[in-house]
């Protein structure tokens, strides 16, 4: 039977997980009134940036913002009735935190205790207890946990009710941790010895303390369960006993304290070492310094500097850039135009399509990856025979709806070997939109995540850190909707996936100047090349189809006007509208793509006229 990748690492050495999220919510002036795992519906972008904190100072592991996630905790803040939400936005935020920052790291789903007293003749029963942990467990695997962590556990007794819940509706690693008090008695009143042999023999996977008294009362009680148990050992300690000063919870454990007993945990054995309350970034980077190994990355953070991460074996140089990266880095003006790939498997009409675009100039051709979740020829094989037999450079829409993580990574490696390296990452339309609306998307990672997959192979590895061979060279470029009714959201997305390495972007279709500078007003310097979407209009029913019912296209009044006005010459009118939008609107970008409704190639031909006159700048 295979070894789950979690357990197989922690055999490799000791592995340190991350410190507090609820200490770092606290210091970004969240107080805890209405609990911590609610922000994981209303303040993702905060909690994700703790999570990418830990993982730039070397984490190999953290945990989800769910530590308060069963329904009994979340009744107290008038959640009850969220707690599929809170568990499953909480294991998204941090998959898509390890995403965005490209680092292998696990994910553990974390389960924290009730807060109810199992009493003789208590109004909530065991069962109902055991049911509240499978309730929140169920929601942590739905969202692609990679393990679970029990923590804080005060008696045996509820910490078994959780193993249980746990265990009826998966099969993950489980790390089961109890606190100890400063007599290395959980408060229930069991001793370490007691509690490692129970552990042991439920079958908890990795078994341990958190939390406590400090890590030097950890260690001792680690030792102590080391006696009576081979199972890897945990050991997640708080940064000692905290002060209240000026209204705030202070602790006093510095980093270099924290790293002196990393380095005590490892050698003992311990499998698992991090913090808990009161500990920070920097408390992990220090620690991270002391243990050395594979995640150790460059940061400085309140004074401890952390070594240099270790390259990797060299591998063969990378192949030349793209033709369009050497254009656009040339600042020549690039024309693209849109191709939807075949319906069916002759793709005859689409390569005399491409034939005469390249014949009047178009640098080069966009293949979309089944649009609107509509099935049709692979985007791959289209791009592979418009560059092989019209010789025009292509840029596939890549889409991560369709195929899970290693199937994407498996047609990246082909697309490169086949030349075709410009990359438009996406996250795909819905297939419930399309013409299969039973089938399902996977969606293990989202556009930002697939830019960060593209340029992980640049730099000659595939997501799990396996060398490729050599580097690749991805043109990588990312979209952006000017027209999105929440811009606010569009731009930080955005952001994100410029900080994952996006080399060039494209934008949803514009139709005019005052949009297009609002746009860029807002959102500031754009460091990398902008194409402007363009998709010229065929009549004033169609402009009126795509301003109410295609998501992301706004057409302004005056040009539903005045296609109104054209009648039957509305396809003129059309390309006459779009000439003199590009007309003004190269002194602002970096090229354009064209996108020619009802497979009409010969309409956006005539755009390319306009393209050819001097840009006023």
């Amino acid at each position: 039977m295979a070894v789950h990748p979690f357990l197989e690492r922690l055999r490799a050495g000791p592995l340190l997980a991350d410190g507090a999220m609820g200490t770092m919510l606290y210091a970004a002036g969240v107080d805890d009134h209405n609990g911590f795992e609610g922000l994981n519906l209303t303040r993702r972008d905060l909690v994700q940036s703790i999570h990418r904190q830990y993982i730039a100072v070397g984490a190999e592991a953290i945990e989800t913002n769910t530590f308060g996630g069963n329904r009994f905790r979340l009744a107290e803040h008038g959640q009850a009735d969220r707690v599929r939400d809170v568990n499953f936005w909480g294991v998204k935020i941090a998959r898509e935190a390890r995403e965005v920052a490209g680092e292998p790291v696990f994910v553990l789903g974390a389960v924290g205790p009730t807060g109810i007293a199992l009493l003789p003749g208590a109004e909530v029963s065991a069962d109902a207890i055991r049911d509240a942990f499978r309730e929140q467990v169920d929601a942590l695997v739905e969202a692609g946990a990679d393990a679970l962590i029990l923590e804080t556990f005060t008696s045996l007794a509820e910490l078994r009710l959780a193993y249980e819940g746990a265990r009826a509706c998966c099969d993950l690693p489980v790390i089961a941790q109890l606190t100890f008090t400063e007599e290395a008695l959980t408060p229930a009143g069991d001793t370490p010895e007691e509690a490692a042999s129970a552990l042991d023999a439920w079958g908890a996977e990795v078994i341990g303390v958190n939390c406590s008294v400090g890590p030097q009362g950890v260690y001792e009680v680690v030792a102590r369960m080391a006696r009576v148990t081979a199972r890897p050992l945990s050991a997640l300690p708080n940064a000692g006993f905290p002060a209240r000063v000026d209204g705030r919870f202070v602790y006093f454990s510095t980093p270099g304290y924290f790293a002196d007993y990393a380095r005590r945990f490892a050698a003992a054995g311990v499998a698992l070492i991090g913090g808990c309350c009161g500990t920070t970034p920097e408390h992990i980077a220090a620690m991270r310094a002391a243990l050395g190994g594979p995640r150790v990355g460059r940061a400085r953070l309140g004074g401890v500097q952390v070594q240099p991460t270790p390259q990797p074996e060299p591998v063969e140089g990378a192949a030349a850039p793209t033709e369009l990266a050497r254009k656009l880095a040339r600042r020549k003006f690039v024309v693209s135009v849109e191709l939807d790939p075949p319906k069916g498997i002759n793709p005859s009409k689409l390569l005399a399509g491409a034939r005469m675009l390249r014949d009047v100039g178009v640098d080069c051709i966009n293949i979309g990856d089944s649009p609107m979740a509509r099935v049709r020829m692979s985007c791959l094989a289209t791009a592979y025979l418009i560059q092989q037999q019209v010789g025009l450079e292509t840029i596939i829409h890549f889409t991560s709806r369709d195929r899970n993580l290693m199937g994407l990574q498996s047609d990246l490696m082909g697309a490169h070997a086949l030349g075709v390296r410009n990359v438009l990452a996406l996250t795909g339309d819905p297939p419930s939109i399309g013409n299969y609306p039973g089938a399902t998307g996977v969606w293990d990672v989202d556009s930002i995540g697939l830019v960060a997959v593209l340029k992980r192979m640049n730099q000659g590895e595939d997501w799990a850190g396996t060398s490729i061979g050599k580097s690749a060279s991805f043109f990588v470029g990312c979209a952006v909707n000017p027209n999105a009714e929440d811009l606010k959201t569009e731009l930080e997305r955005f952001r994100r996936k410029l900080d994952a390495g996006a080399d060039f972007v494209m934008t949803q279709p514009l139709y005019d100047i005052p949009t297009l500078e609002r746009f860029l007003q807002v959102a500031g310097p754009i460091p990398v090349p902008m194409l402007l979407g363009v998709m010229p209009v065929q009549s004033y029913k169609h402009a009126e189809f795509l301003h109410h019912e295609v998501p992301g296209i706004a057409i302004p009044d005056f040009v539903r006007e005045r296609m109104r006005l054209a009648g039957d010459q509305g396809m003129h009118e059309g390309v006459e509208l779009a000439q003199e939008f590009l007309a003004e609107a190269q002194r602002y970008v970096q090229g354009v793509y064209l996108m020619p409704s009802f497979g009409r190639y010969e309409m956006v031909a005539e755009l390319v006229k306009v393209l050819s006159q001097p840009v006023r700048r």
